[in-house]
């Protein structure tokens, strides 16, 4: 049977109120219970102690019967206490008058002042069997026995109003802890129905906040921060689908362009290079675009078995494989290390890093001016950076130069060729493997991009 949260909830209050009730209730009794008990035993001992004072131990009689007789003894309506001398043949050898022709039952295997509860003429009593002894010697037996009728009416009295009141007490509380639960819950539903209208198309809504700062405060605005993080986690997408299509379709109209020119009419051999080379180039970029588009969508997997590789290793690598173009501009490196010890960094994503970084510090520069990479290490954490003196990022170009395909209007006026997409990597990489990335330019020209590594990411 499947039951809402309220019922479920009020269950639960019911089951542990009833427990606790239940629990409660057993102790308030046995308390009371064990209290009757205990005092009826108390006047008990206390009765048989002066009783036994009065006792004539020779003849096991009462030395004194005629003042006792004028006793509260005589009365037995009123809280009657009981006395019986019983000799060591177990014959009855004296009474209380309020006893008339009735007599106390005697248990001769019951254990010395031991109380229990017994009867007289089908009257409830409590009784008490004390031995009289003469130099150690059983002379005989002083029974005590008191009316238990009123405390039993009071225990039997006391079991029943628990016994009546239990189950209305639980159920009560049932119903009103689930009136209160459904009022608890009640922000839930709010929160439930205005979830259920939001979509795609209308994440622009949001949960109401409730006025005390509970839990159901911080639930709503958790799910309000999920709902912004997922508004602009589609708004992203949207503007990089917009993005990716458009640059995707520059470089096929401009292969496009050139193949119908080619097809217009017959040409001479140097014309028909020219234009294969251009779409080659077109194509080139077209692969390198879609190439890179992979790569970023690959970055949302977390990686698993890092390889680990030294810091230096890979920065030289990288300096090799493009020597060529640095040669080509007439570029000088400047390599300074600062940490004598070795830095091991995931392999596959600092290269991927490195690349980039190193790439467009290249491309960027102007020829005959020098690329900067220093390695160091900053708060007990490893880091690298490469500078470059090329063209200065502007100031509302730095906030932008990690979104992918956004190109600044510096490198468009310069036509420098280029996706956009470099950094984008770079950032993806860097936050893959807890890495930092910070852009600094000097007052000049000259741009540096600092990757600092955590200890996480980095052994050292």
């Amino acid at each position: 049977m499947k039951l809402n949260f309220k019922t479920r909830i009020a269950l639960n209050y019911f089951f542990a109120t009833g427990i606790v009730v239940a629990v409660v209730f057993a102790v308030v009794f046995i308390s009371l219970k064990t209290t009757i008990y205990e005092s009826l035993d108390s006047d008990l001992n206390y009765e048989s102690e002066i009783h036994l004072e009065e006792l004539d131990l020779e003849n096991m009689v009462f030395s004194n019967r005629e003042e006792w007789e004028e006793r509260e003894h005589e009365e037995v309506e009123v809280n009657p206490v009981f006395v019986q001398i019983i000799n060591a043949e177990g014959k009855i050898t004296d009474k209380s008058p309020n006893l008339n022709e009735d007599q106390l039952p005697f248990f001769p295997k019951k254990e010395d002042h031991q109380h229990f509860n017994t009867t007289l003429n089908n009257r409830l009593i409590r009784q008490v069997q004390e031995p009289v002894k003469i130099d150690g010697t059983i002379r005989g037996y002083i029974v005590t026995a008191m009316s238990f009728e009123a405390s039993q009416k009071i225990i039997d009295q006391l079991l029943l109003i628990l016994l009546i009141s239990y189950p209305i007490i639980v159920f009560g509380l049932f119903f009103i802890s689930r009136f209160l639960a459904g009022r608890s819950i009640a922000p839930i539903q709010n929160i439930t129905q205005i979830t259920e209208r939001i979509n795609q198309n209308n994440l622009q809504e949001r949960v109401s906040l409730p006025e005390n700062k509970d839990e159901l405060y911080k639930l709503s605005s958790s799910i309000n921060s999920l709902l912004k993080r997922i508004e602009e986690a589609l708004e992203r997408e949207r503007q990089f689908t917009s993005d990716a299509s458009h640059e995707l379709r520059t470089p096929l109209a401009a292969l496009r362009g050139n193949l119908e020119v080619l097809i217009r009419k017959v040409r001479n051999p140097e014309e028909y290079e020219q234009k294969i080379k251009t779409s080659l180039l077109e194509i080139d970029r077209l692969s390198e675009m879609v190439e890179q588009l992979l790569f970023l969508a690959r970055f949302d997997k977390t990686p698993q078995n890092l390889e680990y590789i030294d810091l230096i290793i890979l920065l030289d690598e990288s300096i090799q494989r493009n020597k060529e173009t640095i040669k080509r501009k007439n570029l000088k490196v400047e390599f300074i290390n600062e940490i004598e010890k070795s830095i091991e960094v995931p392999k596959y994503y600092t290269q991927i890093i490195i690349e980039n970084l190193l790439s467009n510090a290249i491309k960027y520069s102007l020829e005959d001016e020098k690329i900067q990479i220093l390695v160091g290490e900053e708060n007990s954490k490893a880091f690298f950076q490469i500078t470059n003196y090329g063209f200065k990022i502007d100031p509302e170009d730095q906030q932008k130069i990690f979104e992918p395909f956004y190109r600044s209007q510096q490198v468009k006026d310069h036509k420098i060729n280029g996706t956009g997409l470099g950094l984008s990597i770079v950032r993806k990489a860097a936050e893959t493997i807890h890495a930092s990335v910070n852009l600094s330019t000097s007052n000049s020209k000259g741009t540096t991009f600092k990757i600092t590594f955590k200890k996480s990411s980095s052994k050292f």
